[in-house]
């Protein structure tokens, strides 16, 4: 008999999400879901303080949570512009990763442990999968679970075409006096100067009328060192009249952007999920919703006694229009501020929210691609569909090709 029916590596977004999930069926199931999640000990492996952020229609399991929402969003354009529209059927909102950790592990119940230990690596089997662990202590530990959840940080994605990085710094600042609008939010500020591939923007996230997140960010192919993102900032803050502000606080970190498609299902018993399963979405860096979806099915399928592979909860067209944009932006034949001007400048943002998470439907998508740059984007989706025509066919093997004499290095 395994150790355990389930063990969740890493206590993430995704990890967190699964173990909740379970901590829930097992209050309706009998035996409970034994599960363990695996986190290293507390120290300079311990992941940093996060925010996530995240857009649903009505309300949701999180909402006792949440820091903040708002259903007042605005986009500013490169010329100062600010274009506003309704984004309802939709609330922007935000988690702080410290209250979902400590409401997780409050309510999970006893068959849910969270365990510090570092994983040095897992084992695939018939029967059940092995994780090879490290106690704090230095003890070896090896445990077997029925089926094993996989979330720590994906590596360098393998296969796709381009390989971009959502990367970022934030501050939470205080304000001497009153400087925001709790109900309103910036949610891109497309004035910092832009990059020659890719775009830069700022966003700010009122917590109250005193305090907010603000944050710089990029989509380029490498990230900005500290000192880079400071200074970034720095001129952010001062463009948005933001003079004085105290830096309470800061988050930073890179979120891969890319059209690769990663596996879920890495062995009969091992899989992957969160962002290293494909959940965030390519063209955004959002993942929150993505993984709330993925964890959600996981979730099902180990209560109704199936065999619990992790969807990519992503549609294929949507993965599609997505590598598209990738393309358009990392060759250059789009300017990223031009690009996101005009979408949110010709669409309701509810709208541009619904594709952006999932929910839209191709008629809408069709109008919206109108108000982009069309030449531009039917270039990159030519090049997109070729590139992908060709990578379907099998490159004539060395043996076959020397039979027939042609182009055969000695």
């Amino acid at each position: 008999m395994a150790d355990y029916d389930v063990v969740i590596i890493g206590a993430g977004a995704a990890g967190l999400t699964l173990a909740h999930r379970l901590g829930q069926i097992n209050d309706r199931r009998d035996p409970p879901l034994r599960t363990a999640v695996l986190e290293p000990p507390p120290g300079p492996h311990t992941p940093p303080r996060r925010t996530w952020c995240f857009w649903e229609a009505g309300p949701g399991p999180w909402d006792h949570l949440l820091a903040a929402s708002w259903e007042d969003l605005s986009v500013i354009g490169p010329d100062g512009a600010e274009h506003r529209s309704p984004a309802g059927p939709y609330a922007y909102k935000m988690l702080r990763s410290t209250d979902v950790d400590a409401h997780v592990r409050a309510s999970a119940g006893a068959a849910v442990e969270f365990r510090p230990l570092f994983v040095r690596d897992t084992e695939d089997g018939p029967e059940h999968a092995t994780v090879r662990a490290l106690a704090p202590g230095g003890e070896h530990l090896r445990l077997t679970a029925r089926w094993v959840f996989d979330s720590r940080p994906p590596g360098t994605p393998q296969g796709g075409r381009t390989r971009l990085l959502q990367h970022f710094r934030g501050w939470f600042v205080r304000m001497k006096d009153d400087a925001f609008d709790p109900a309103a939010a910036v949610l891109m500020d497309l004035r910092p100067p832009q990059p020659a591939h890719g775009v830069a923007f700022g966003y700010v996230l009122p917590l109250s009328s005193r305090e907010a997140l603000v944050e710089y960010t990029e989509f380029g192919r490498e990230a900005l060192t500290t000192a880079e993102y400071e200074r970034a900032l720095t001129d952010y803050c001062e463009r948005s009249g933001l003079h004085g502000a105290e830096v309470t606080a800061s988050e930073q970190g890179a979120i891969p952007m890319t059209d690769a498609r990663p596996r879920t299902r890495v062995g009969r018993r091992l899989f992957r999920i969160g962002a290293a399963g494909g959940a965030t979405r390519p063209s955004t860096g959002y993942t929150f919703s993505g993984t709330a979806r993925q964890t959600a099915a996981v979730a099902r399928a180990l209560e109704r006694g199936r065999v619990p592979v992790p969807p990519v909860p992503h549609r294929p067209r949507h993965l599609a229009m997505d590598a598209v944009m990738l393309r358009a932006l990392d060759s250059g034949r789009v300017a990223g501020a031009d690009f996101f001007t005009r979408l949110f400048a010709a669409n309701r943002l509810g709208d541009v929210l619904a594709f952006l998470d999932g929910d839209s439907r191709p008629p809408r998508e069709f109008v919206m691609g109108l108000t982009t740059p069309v030449a531009a984007m039917s270039l990159s989706t030519a090049d997109h569909l070729w590139y992908s025509l060709r990578s379907r066919v099998p490159a004539p093997s060395r043996e076959g090709v020397s039979r027939r004499g042609r182009g055969v290095s000695r």
